[in-house]
């Protein structure tokens, strides 16, 4: 494990903290950076494992609205219902995910061109929905009925191919199924715990046979450093899409997919 290595594993998970749950592709834009700056990860493992530090990022910040969900489960009916709302949309992405583990590590994965493209489309297709004239039905992510839920979960699943994000598939089709902009977000980051933990968990049992200890130092780097920058974007984001909504994180995309198709052309 050289230097570089190391500081790769920092910036990266630095990336990945600092756009999980925006909708740009955290995905998306470690593995588009980590191709430019030469960084290969042993069955593309770290990109997946870092997710870790985020989930425990919306646990740490989202702690005592969990606990007091967890609390209420027995006798309050929105609670359970709120909770099977987040078990439901989460099913589409974890039977999908399995089924095609391989074909998503093995060929999307290594397709930076697709990575460029997709930020590119997803830009456009976040701008085009920020603009429109939507009026929202519900306004509280426990609200969601099932059926929404399921149908925001359907929405998750094309974000499998890296460089469309996963928070930005669900909160562009909660917002087309009428949510307002805080709540789509906000359920976003709750469908995000189990979502992520499950690609944690069954990306390291795929791969414990070829994970070495320089692998384990390399994943914690980017656990460490994607926690902590998660931790700031979980306070702020809520607040931040209320004043300015999505189209920031729609030029960025753009940008972000532009610079990779130029970078790809000159650099390879």
């Amino acid at each position: 494990m050289t230097n570089d290595t190391i500081v790769s594993a920092f910036i990266l998970g630095i990336v990945e903290g600092l756009t999980e749950f925006i909708p740009v592709s955290s995905t998306g834009h470690i593995l588009l950076l980590g191709h430019f700056l030469g960084f290969e990860s042993t069955g593309k493992t770290f990109e997946v494992l870092i997710q870790l530090g985020a989930i425990l990022a919306i646990l740490t910040v989202y702690f005592g609205r969990l606990w007091s969900i967890a609390l209420a489960l027995p006798s309050d009916a929105r609670s359970r219902r709120f909770v099977a709302g987040i078990v439901v949309a989460f099913l589409p992405a974890a039977v999908i995910g399995v089924f095609a583990h391989g074909f998503i590590k093995t060929v999307l994965f290594e397709s930076p061109e697709l990575i460029c493209s997709t930020l590119l489309i997803g830009g456009v297709v976040l701008l085009y929905i920020d603009r429109l004239p939507l009026k929202p039905r519900y306004t509280n992510a426990m609200d969601y009925p099932l059926g929404l839920c399921l149908a925001i979960g359907l929405c998750q699943t094309v974000a499998m191919i890296p460089g469309v994000s996963r928070s930005g598939a669900t909160i562009a089709g909660a917002l087309l199924m009428g949510t307002d902009k805080r709540s789509a977000a906000e359920f976003s980051f709750f469908l995000a715990m189990p979502t992520m933990a499950g690609a944690f968990a069954y990306d390291l049992y795929k791969n414990r046979d070829v994970l070495s200890a320089d692998d384990a130092m390399i994943i914690s780097i980017g656990f460490v450093t994607s926690f902590v920058a998660g931790v700031f974007v979980v306070k702020g984001l809520l607040d931040f899409v209320s004043r300015h909504g999505f189209a920031p994180f729609a030029y960025w995309r753009i940008f972000v997919g532009v610079a990779g198709f130029v970078g790809l052309y000159f650099a390879g």
